[in-house]
């Protein structure tokens, strides 16, 4: 399975990131090949037209959609901003379209509050069915995220490593059953003509 971590900020002194290359090594212990793709270093300009209908497509976003070809399933990852996800997020996932069907999504909040990003993962979640994907119902919400590493990067929030263990669990269940069946029609539809031919 080809995750593709999707982290949508880019603030100075940003924490977010931290969390991102957490999970993706954490999905790599169970045997999934994870990647991020961290919205600070892609420089993607605002967004004016959207992948495959941009003649003069910038470099920087044709190269995210590859990117994002190539993953069976994604997750969104995104501090909470005046009670919803970043936009530097929204700006990147308005170029792409095919890109994002019919793929399971999990959603990852994130905030230096108590609440964890609750109303910005509900939105993620609404944001994912809008692209025509499948949201995981279990989130990763992470409150206080300036406790959860040391200085030295180590995480020592015992229930956060809980939590990211059963959100990674939950999803490679969903991310399997939502892939396994997408393979399965794409054999019968293969069969098929091959029994037409």
């Amino acid at each position: 399975m080809n995750v593709t971590l999707l982290l949508g900020s880019i603030r100075n002194g940003r924490k977010s990131d931290r969390i991102a290359y957490y999970l993706e090594e954490k999905l790599k212990h169970h045997g999934v090949n994870a990647e991020v793709i961290d919205l600070m270093g892609t420089s993607l300009p605002l967004m004016q037209e959207r992948v495959g209908y941009d003649p003069q497509l910038p470099q920087e976003v044709q190269a995210v959609s590859e990117r994002l070809h190539q993953a069976d399933a994604l997750i969104f990852i995104s501090p909470e901003y005046h009670g919803s996800f970043s936009g530097v997020l929204k700006n990147a996932v308005d170029y792409f379209w095919n890109e994002f069907s019919k793929k399971p999504i999990g959603v990852v909040a994130i905030s230096a509050g108590k609440f964890g990003g609750i109303n910005a993962s509900s939105q993620l979640q609404h944001l994912v069915l809008s692209l025509g994907a499948f949201p995981m119902p279990t989130k990763l919400l992470v409150p206080e995220v300036g406790n959860v590493f040391d200085q030295k990067g180590q995480c020592y929030r015992e229930t956060f490593v809980r939590d990211t263990e059963r959100f990674i669990n939950e999803y490679k269940w969903f991310a399997d059953a939502i892939i396994g069946k997408k393979r399965e029609d794409s054999n019968k539809s293969f069969a098929s003509l091959n029994t037409a031919i």
